[in-house]
């Protein structure tokens, strides 16, 4: 991995040092899950797709799956707003749901997931 695209994450709020000590050490494994993480993960897609149906079940689901591979990435901003949305589903029947609150934290999500993506899309 680059100095380069070392830096935009990290300036992004990315944890690599952390992400790289859980892949032993080595970058090019990180990378791989990077490219990975954006070109096969289908949780965020499928989390935007569930909010937009109100299908609250689905996207717990996906928002709880998207704070897991974000922490594990060591993309720390994607994991909060992503633990942010799962505990605003969590357990809650459809009318339950504060919308404000879940259409707000999707709309960070969703700025947060695309700056990373614009880096990993650059750098790797």
């Amino acid at each position: 991995m680059n100095e380069k695209c070392k830096s935009e994450l990290q300036k992004n709020g990315a944890d690599v040092k952390s992400a790289l000590r859980s892949f032993m050490g080595k970058e090019e494994m990180y990378e791989k899950y990077l490219v990975k993480f954006l070109a096969e993960d289908p949780n965020y897609d499928n989390l935007m797709s569930s909010l937009e149906s109100k299908n609250y079940e689905e996207a717990f689901r996906c928002a709880h799956t998207l704070k897991g591979v974000s922490v594990n990435l060591g993309l720390l901003p994607l994991y909060k707003e992503a633990s942010e949305l799962t505990e605003a589903l969590r357990g809650k029947k459809p009318e339950e749901v504060d919308t404000a609150a879940v259409d707000a934290i999707k709309e960070e999500v969703k700025t947060t997931y695309h700056i990373f993506a614009d880096i990993i899309k650059d750098c790797l």
